[in-house]
């Protein structure tokens, strides 16, 4: 098999996106992507980040895809996980409080460095509205971090997260209480639990 031939299977095995990393962790020519993209066969979506020309764009799956060790948080969570109708303006993520964010940052994320234990919590695999799959926060996790005053959360934007969490049959208090206490807001969650329960 042909070396593009690869690339473009590997290419569609990867949801139509692939990364140069991919390709050099494959054994594949880097040199050959640019031939790809000169014959139209693939896109380059941004830095290091190429697309089949029939893959609907993912701004979700190109940012993960571009920095592997980014995990939607905040707003962003809350609209991937439908408990917020506003599309964010930046796209939040968090990292490892170790990594170099400057790549992050000038393709324009709000970026948060976090200490691992609060980096690796509750992660879990959401859909975005392309339907890939890609790592955010958990409903509840996420409903925590942005009671926390150092996200300055707009107030109607969590208001509005919290009543559309009640009113899912699959919410989970006990977790959401637990994530609460972890992540220091317990004081303002049970003034949003009493309202609303």
């Amino acid at each position: 098999m042909k070396e593009t031939e690869k690339i473009l299977q590997l290419t569609k095995a990867h949801h139509g996106i692939i990364t140069t990393r991919a390709i050099t962790r494959a054994g594949l020519s880097r040199g050959t992507l640019s031939y790809l993209v000169h014959s139209g066969k693939l896109e380059r979506t941004s830095r290091g980040v190429y697309s089949l020309p029939s893959t609907w764009d993912d701004d979700f799956l190109t940012i993960q895809s571009r920095f592997s060790r980014a995990i939607f948080s905040l707003e962003t969570a809350l609209y991937l996980h439908d408990l917020t109708d506003t599309t964010p303006a930046r796209y939040s993520v968090s990292f490892p409080a170790t990594y170099n964010m400057t790549s992050a940052k000038q393709e324009g994320l709000q970026c948060h460095a976090l200490v691992e234990r609060l980096y690796s919590l509750e992660v879990s695999d959401v859909r975005t509205p392309a339907g890939h799959t890609v790592k955010a926060y958990s409903k509840e996790r996420t409903l925590c971090d942005v009671l926390r005053p150092i996200n300055h959360t707009d107030p109607f934007t969590r208001a509005e997260a919290f009543k559309r969490y009640m009113r899912l049959p699959e919410r989970n208090i006990p977790l959401l209480s637990r994530m609460g206490k972890e992540l220091g807001v317990q004081n303002a969650l049970r003034h949003y639990l009493e309202v609303l329960l």
